[in-house]
């Protein structure tokens, strides 16, 4: 065919198409749902034209009129593939074949001197994961990532390893259970969405419902910039679209596995050399820390009715067997592990016309993980008597529910009512039950024992938890939400408007192992102070016991709302300005249905701007500045706001059984006390939990980059990022600035009602409502930074500080030569004196309710570089289509270590409540005099750096539907330490490895995929 001398403008959008990019956007939105895009463009000189959009896989088709200016834009469309034609007179006469709309983007398709007869325009053939590397349209900060690009690369079969593969992402403390952190923010201030649904674990806000690996077509990451639809994070977005059925039948099936004998081993852990009696001994022994993996999956979809009703369903399972963790040498226990994941997908789209289109998801996600545990022998390595079972449904201690699992609905409406007018509207829910039962080894459960009479032989109970706690019973999570969004086109203003609401709800808590804690001591070494009914026997008996129950659960909920416009202004051909405006309101309730913190009116703006500079979308300089809110998580209300139980009580004993260690034969020496009134019925006052009209968790932020095609096959771009945090919610529990408050204003607080803790904004004035009487006497106390000062040292709270700044470069080449690569460099800052609403420092899972602003003097030095700080950040992937049936990859990547810190004993006088170890002194000198060890002072962990590959076979004698596969991570196994104990003061393991990188491991796979 003879080739056509495309126009200027045509020339424009083909090279948009030309330079299309999954990876590593630094483009923007244009207004339309979270999970779809926009085709848009200019039809020159044409009064009688009209523009045809029809999706190549389902037959749906759209007919758009072109505005006065020959402009048209079709929005809310699903991603996939297009022909788009137009036509003069009802007859085709240009077509645009293989057009990809990818997830948020708007792809440009014009026209312009079209022929008058019918003609095809050359089809330009774009990778099926495109998406245009420069999109002048809009103003955000994105990867994503796509089906086609997640096989061909050698990633980790989960969404947060394809999410880390963004700029400005880190993986979090590895007590977080494999959380990530965007942009410097903790790693429980990120939102997750499949199909425009939430599903971000509903209490904490660490982890995310997962899916099939299978099932995504394609995951966007939001790591800055994003527009007014967005809320709730102060991190970044992972946004993920399923793969949905098509006019053609499909089917296929996977199978991998990575063998135990290809897995090298994890490096052990030792002790550090800290001038103890345990320098350099081994803490624990991982050397048989080996398991056995594998997945199967497999998948069908198609037409239930050609072009109207389309079907697709997947399922995968995944187990990890062989497991032989030991644990360490102070417990001395090793743990036999089996975990299996089942999750599945399936998906309903109904085209009941071409302008009305229903899609219906279902979702299950799923994890079981049985635990043998007995007795271990460090001195000859070998294992001993059973000890006991854990069974853990969707929740892992090690992660603290990080993978909250569960069943995931949702119903979309999508409505094209008119050219102009788009509307959606979608409701959805999710439902996660969350199981922790551990067993001793009769099968029964097993309280927690503790003999404190230093008595030989002592009494010894079989629980097996390290903690001594577990989750209650019944605990589960839900989520259920629903959006409304309304979409109108006003010549040169894209309006965009909705209303998007979610409620979520959890069950959860802390009950002690076996139901109780024992503790047996001297009757002589017992303080009975405090307990009601005191009647100790005479004669007195050496020894009694007491009983302690707790019981912090409760059913809490949150309720978030918010309203948002949007207009994306084409102020000139070459200058669009994005103006948007998000109001949210936060409703946190505690266990007994009452409202305890309340906020109304968060107002988010978000402004942007794109200079398409030389008029080609070759060359786009784009800025943007926004406000991005944070509801309190609602793990907040379970022990703070709730009513809780913690209850003790001390009794004579005739006997000890000998497998458990629980006393019989009790009889009551006190009656029951409940600590802080903590009686399990009565939830506190909601005035006396949090200060009066908290602001929200807020942050600012600004970006201002470019991006530059080279050619149609290269491009660069770079972008400088700062962020700041303005606004946090954290509990305080100190009395003594109320003491002073009472003190300067001459009020009697002798008989008032003052809380353990309270939520409030650190580094501000707080007002509380302070119980003058017990009676329900309230009055307001003021409280100045003054205040918070007026302590026995004179110290107060500084200013609240957490600042990112980051400058990304990045260079790519866009799939063509058969090969396809990016390479991104990141430098950033990440500090301050909060990390936000996690403690990484010391492994913290409270989120919001840290003990960092517990009280003044554990602030002393947590000015620094904080935990989620990688001066230094470079990545590298991509492939190569070396034949048709050979395939290779690559996935490497360098970081700096992370800032190492000193926890320490804080000096004379100033733990005024007893945290012991939590403060940023340190007995360097051991002279016994705490000296001050600022956050980030005492270096830096080793750099991390890994190189996955991949080989992929396709055999022609197969038609390329079968292929073979191997992928090779962390090819030299570099085990690196990723967080270490940073608590001092006499503890032999202060500056002991906690987590180290995952050794290499080899992962085989089979695939064949087939069309009817």
């Amino acid at each position: 065919m003879k080739p056509i001398n495309h126009p200027r403008s045509l020339r424009r959008s083909a090279l948009a198409a030309a330079l299309a990019i999954g990876l590593g956007s630094s483009g923007a939105v244009l207004a339309q749902s979270n999970a779809t895009g926009v085709i848009y463009g200019h039809v020159e000189a044409a009064p009688d034209a009209s523009v045809q959009l029809q999706n190549l896989d389902t037959g749906q088709t759209r007919t758009l009129g072109l505005d006065a200016s020959g402009n048209y834009r079709a929005s809310s469309l699903a991603v996939g593939r297009y022909r788009v034609t137009l036509q003069r007179g009802g007859q085709a006469v240009a077509t645009r074949d293989n057009v990809q709309v990818a997830l948020n983007t708007g792809t440009e398709i014009s026209f312009t001197g079209a022929p008058a007869e019918a003609k095809t325009l050359e089809g330009m053939t774009v990778v099926a994961s495109a998406m245009p590397a420069i999109d002048v349209s809009s103003v955000d900060s994105r990867t994503v990532l796509t089906a086609e690009q997640l096989d061909k690369l050698p990633v980790a079969r989960s969404v947060a390893a394809a999410a880390l593969l963004a700029p400005g992402t880190v993986e979090g403390d590895s007590r977080y259970g494999g959380a990530i952190s965007f942009g410097g923010a903790s790693a429980a201030e990120n939102q997750f969405y499949v199909n425009g649904f939430p599903v971000t674990n509903p209490l904490t806000g660490l982890g995310f419902t997962e899916l099939p690996f299978d099932s995504i077509d394609q995951q966007q990451v939001l790591t800055g910039g994003y527009g007014a639809e967005y809320g709730r994070s102060t991190g970044g977005v992972v946004n993920i679209v399923t793969k949905s059925g098509s006019n053609t039948w499909k089917m296929g099936g996977e199978v991998q596995w990575s063998p135990r004998a290809l897995r090298d081993s994890p490096r052990s852990i030792y002790y550090k050399h800290n001038g103890t009696e345990k320098d350099g001994q081994l803490f624990q022994d991982r050397s048989r820390n080996k398991t056995w993996q594998s997945v199967y999956a497999g998948y069908i979809s198609g037409p239930l009715v050609k072009d109207r009703l389309f079907m697709y369903l997947t399922a995968e399972k995944r187990e990890t067997s062989g497991s032989r963790g030991v644990n360490s040498e102070l417990v001395g226990t090793a743990a036999d592990t089996d975990t299996k994941t089942t999750r599945w997908l399936g998906k309903i789209n109904w085209n009941i016309t071409d302008n009305h289109i229903v899609e219906v998801t279902g979702m299950g996600d799923t994890t079981t993980i049985d635990r043998t545990i007995r007795s271990y022998d460090y001195a000859t390595g070998t294992k001993g008597a059973l000890l006991g079972t854990e069974y853990l449904k969707n929740f892992d201690v090690v992660g603290a529910g990080a993978t909250p699992g569960g069943n995931l609905y949702v119903g979309k409406y999508t409505g094209y009512l008119t050219d102009n007018l788009t509307v959606t509207a979608l409701y959805g829910k999710t439902h996660s039950e969350r199981v922790d039962t551990p067993l001793g080894a009769g099968g029964v459960p097993c309280p927690v024992v503790v003999d404190a009479r230093g008595v030989t032989p002592s009494i010894t109970g079989c629980s097996i938890t390290a903690a001594g706690t577990v989750l209650p019973a019944g605990a589960k999570d839900d989520t259920d939400g629903w959006r409304f969004d309304v979409e109108y086109r006003l010549g040169d203003h894209d309006l965009r408007a909705g209303l998007d609401n979610v409620t979520l709800k959890s069950f959860s808590g802390t009950v002690f192992e076996g139901g109780s804690a024992y503790r047996y001591a001297n009757t002589s070494d017992v303080d009975l102070t405090g307990y009601p009914d005191v009647n100790v026997p005479t004669p007195e008996p050496d020894y009694i016991v007491r009983n302690r129950i707790i019981g912090f659960n409760a059913s809490v909920k949150v309720k978030q709302e918010a309203q948002y416009i949007e207009d994306h202004w084409q102020v000139t051909d070459r200058w669009l300005a994005y103006l948007g405006l998000r109001n949210e309101q936060f409703s946190n309730y505690n266990g007994s249905g009452q409202v305890y913190v309340k906020q109304r009116h968060q107002l988010a703006p978000r402004l942007g701007v794109t200079w398409d500079v030389f008029g080609d979308s070759t060359f786009k300089i784009y800025a943007n500045a926004g406000r991005y809110h944070l509801a309190i998580p609602a793990n907040v209300a379970i022990r703070g706001a709730s009513a809780s139980l913690f209850a003790s009580q001390w009794y004579t004993f005739t006997g000890v059984d000998p497998a458990t260690g629980v006393p019989s034969g009790l009889t009551p020496v006190t009656g029951v006390l409940y600590s802080n009134g903590a009686d399990g019925v009565t939830a506190p006052d909601p005035r006396s939990v949090a200060a009066k009209n908290l602001q929200a968790y807020y942050q600012d932020e600004y970006i201002l980059g470019f991006d530059k095609a080279i050619n149609d096959r290269w491009a660069f771009g770079a972008k400088l990022t700062y962020r700041k945090l303005l606004s946090i919610i954290d509990d305080f529990c100190d009395e003594a600035p109320f003491v002073h408050y009472a003190e300067r204003n001459n009020i009697d607080i002798s008989n008032a009602a003052i809380q353990g803790c309270y939520l409030f904004n650190p580094g501000k004035n707080n007002t509380f409502q302070i119980d003058l009487t017990g009676n329900g006497d309230y009055r307001d106390f003021r409280l100045t930074k003054e205040d918070f000062a007026g302590n026995s040292n004179g110290i107060g709270f500084p200013d609240l500080k957490r600042k990112y700044l980051a400058l990304d470069l990045y260079l790519l080449h866009q799939f063509s030569d058969n090969w396809y690569g990016k390479l991104e460099y990141v430098w950033s800052k990440n500090y301050g004196n909060s990390e936000g609403l996690l403690k990484s420092d010391i492994g913290q899972l409270d989120p919001s309710v840290t003990q960092d602003w517990d009280f003044p003097e554990l602030m002393i030095g947590s000015s620094g570089y904080l935990p989620n700080d990688r001066r230094h950040q470079l990545k590298a992937y991509g492939y190569w289509q070396a034949t048709p049936e050979w395939l290779f990859g690559a996935n490497a990547s360098v970081a700096s270590g992370r800032p190492k810190n000193c926890i320490g004993n804080a000096p004379e006088g100033y733990d005024r409540q007893g945290y012991g170890t939590s403060f940023f002194f340190c007995d360097l000198n051991g002279d016994g005099i705490p000296e001050p060890t600022p956050r980030g002072s005492q270096g830096r962990l080793p750099w991390t750096w890994r190189l996955d590959l991949s080989a992929q076979y396709s055999p022609a004698w197969a038609d390329h539907k079968l292929s073979f596969t191997v992928d090779v991570f962390n090819v030299f196994s570099q085990q690196r330490t990723l967080s270490i104990s940073e608590t001092a003061g006499g503890d032999p393991s202060y500056g002991r490895t906690i987590a180290y990188s995952d050794p290499r491991y080899v992962r085989l796979g089979a695939r064949y995929d087939f069309s009817l």
